[in-house]
C-alpha cells in the first residue's frame, strides 16, 4: 500500500506527463466550458480517433478528466477537484515561503 506522499507524487507525475502534451492541454481547455462528447472533442483535432482516444486515456489515468457513457456516446468533463489540488501543489512548490526555506532563509 502506497503512503500518502507516494500517492501524491505518483498523481503529480501522471498529471505532469498528461500536461506535457499540447493536444491534451487543448482538450482540457475545451472542457473548461463544460462536458463534451468524445466526438465533439475529436472534431477539433486533425488526427485519427484512436490517437484522440489515447489522449483521453492519459488524461483519465491522471484523473484530470472524468467520463460517463450514455448509450453509444462517451462524455468527458474536467475533474475540477484534482485540477484544483494540482494547482495548490504547484502553487506551494513555488510559493515564497518554500523558496526561503530551501535557501536556508527564514
Amino acid at each position: 500500500m502506497l503512503c500518502w506522499f507516494e500517492r501524491i507524487t505518483s498523481q503529480m507525475n501522471s498529471a505532469f506527463k498528461a500536461l506535457a502534451d499540447p493536444t491534451r492541454r487543448k482538450i482540457l481547455q475545451l472542457l473548461r466550458h463544460g462536458e463534451k462528447s468524445a466526438g465533439e472533442l475529436a472534431e477539433g483535432f486533425d488526427m485519427a480517433k484512436p490517437s484522440v482516444s489515447h489522449h483521453f486515456n492519459v488524461l483519465k489515468q491522471a484523473d484530470l478528466i472524468a467520463s460517463r457513457r450514455e448509450g453509444q456516446q462517451i462524455y468527458y468533463s474536467l475533474n475540477t477537484t484534482v485540477v484544483e489540488d494540482l494547482l495548490a501543489i504547484i502553487w506551494d512548490l513555488f510559493s515564497e515561503g518554500n523558496g526561503k526555506k530551501a535557501s536556508g532563509k527564514s
